[in-house]
């Protein structure tokens, strides 16, 4: 049976999500709470395994409790609920330590898969969620990739780094690519001028930090 807590300042959605709960053979809702404080409380005295838990409550709110709850209870699972779903709100429940999050709007069609879920530590996120994060961390890694060095290079030109690093010369490369050491030469001097590099040593440390060679 999995002992759930259920956290809600709005007594019509906590009634209809602990019948929901309850009429699961392998759940059981074993208290109630209206506010993070009192929530932390009934975690103290219940040691649930699952606390679904409202974002948005008086006294405190939900994602400072789920961080003192999971804390103090550290085989607990915390599930956020949650009318809004901003990238921030995701973020600073996440970071709090809660293992789902899911929107109120499905909360009625996703809380018995969420709960059990959390149960087996599996991290559960509503489809709404779900996008936004990985919408949001492909954004992240545009981001980041905008500052590689190497989005300087073109195709031929990381490729001719690789091949430089390893300890080809141009002949060698000219060979290999099916161009001219002249053409060599030049994808070589325009490359080292991109990313700033002055000779071969420097050319083969940034190969080795940027992963294009293994040491």
């Amino acid at each position: 049976m999995i002992d759930v807590l259920l956290v809600d300042d709005h007594t019509v959605l906590r009634d209809g999500l602990k019948s929901i709960l309850d009429d699961e053979g392998d759940i059981d809702v074993i208290g109630v709470a209206s506010d993070g404080l009192e929530a932390i409380k009934r975690a103290e005295q219940l040691d649930p395994e699952v606390v679904l838990m409202d974002i948005s409550m008086p006294n405190m709110n939900g994602i400072e409790a789920t961080r003192k709850i999971v804390e103090k209870h550290d085989q607990t699972r915390v599930i956020i609920l949650s009318m809004k779903y901003s990238k921030e709100d995701i973020y600073q429940a996440l970071k709090a330590g809660a293992i789902g999050y899911i929107v109120k709007e499905s909360a009625s069609k996703e809380v018995v898969e969420a709960v059990r879920a959390a149960y087996n530590n599996r991290r559960y996120l509503s489809g709404k969620v779900d996008k936004i994060v990985i919408e949001s961390y492909i954004q992240e890694q545009q981001e980041r990739t905008g500052d590689n060095p190497l989005e300087l290079l073109s195709t031929r030109e990381r490729e001719i780094l690789q091949l430089v690093a390893e300890g080809k010369n141009n002949r060698d490369i000219a060979s290999m690519l099916f161009i001219s050491e002249k053409t060599v030469s030049t994808y070589r001097s325009r490359m080292m001028s991109k990313l700033g590099l002055d000779n071969l040593t420097e050319l083969i440390k940034f190969a080795i930090k940027h992963d294009i060679i293994s040491v």
